[in-house]
């Protein structure tokens, strides 16, 4: 998802609004992609990211999205494109950090938010989100997961510790997480060494060399509730894998 607005490639560009004092709270700018890039480079990624469609399949799944009413928050073209394209009614909403959300109560079968929302949760954007959807909808939140290649390349962030624990901010507000394994598949080792350097520097440049076919692993986390939802957090971590 290329960004709108220019943001470090950790994702923290400083809390705002109502919940700006929450630790597990970041909000970021409209985007398609997990990291903010040149034009080239974010044309390259989108066409490497996920090649096999689990993000998509796993969306309808637990969606659904075909068919249904679908807000989604802080998405960049390619991510409206996609799901415009699998069969949704699709409203892009923006979410600063004021409150109310700029949208009617239950008019959404589904909220998806890509990266770039609830990066971290506070009660104020589930109260919001609880409003928007209808009786059973869902709030489907992607984020990274971690313990991959492309999250040694990322350093440390939250979506790779404490947003997936028990106690972490996701689990102990109803949502079940869904993991996939994903890549980022590139045309050639060349294009992966370009990709690389001009999202993570010299880091990149270090960890291109070591590649040995164009691939990097990409695991990402799906946090799913069900509107209203509270669940034993016990069984929520138990994540299905795909």
């Amino acid at each position: 998802m290329p960004g709108e607005v220019p943001v470090p490639t950790d994702g923290r560009c400083g809390a705002t609004g109502p919940d700006a004092d929450d630790p597990f709270v970041y909000f970021r700018p409209v985007s398609d992609l997990p990291v903010t890039l040149s034009p080239t480079s974010a044309s390259t990624l989108l066409a490497a990211l996920d090649r096999e469609g689990k993000i998509e399949r796993a969306l309808e799944e637990l969606g659904p999205i075909a068919g249904s009413d679908v807000l989604v928050i802080g998405a960049g073209e390619a991510e409206l494109a996609r799901l415009a394209a699998a069969g949704a009614r699709v409203t892009r909403l923006a979410v600063t950090g004021t409150r109310p959300w700029p949208t009617a109560d239950a008019s959404a079968d589904t909220i998806v938010s890509a990266w770039s929302a609830f990066r971290g949760v506070g009660p104020g954007e589930l109260e919001e989100a609880d409003r928007v959807l209808r009786p059973n909808g869902r709030l489907l939140v992607i984020h990274d997961y971690g313990r991959d290649d492309v999250s040694m390349l990322r350093g440390d962030l939250p979506e790779y510790g404490i947003w997936s624990r028990r106690d972490g901010p996701f689990v102990r507000n109803g949502f079940r997480i869904r993991v996939l394994h994903c890549f980022w598949t590139f045309d050639t080792t060349a294009a992966a060494a370009a990709l690389l350097e001009d999202a993570f520097g010299e880091t990149g440049r270090t960890f291109a060399a070591s590649l040995k076919r164009p691939r990097l692993s990409y695991n990402v986390a799906i946090y799913h509730r069900t509107r209203g939802g509270r669940i034993d957090s016990s069984q929520a971590v138990a994540a299905a894998s795909r």
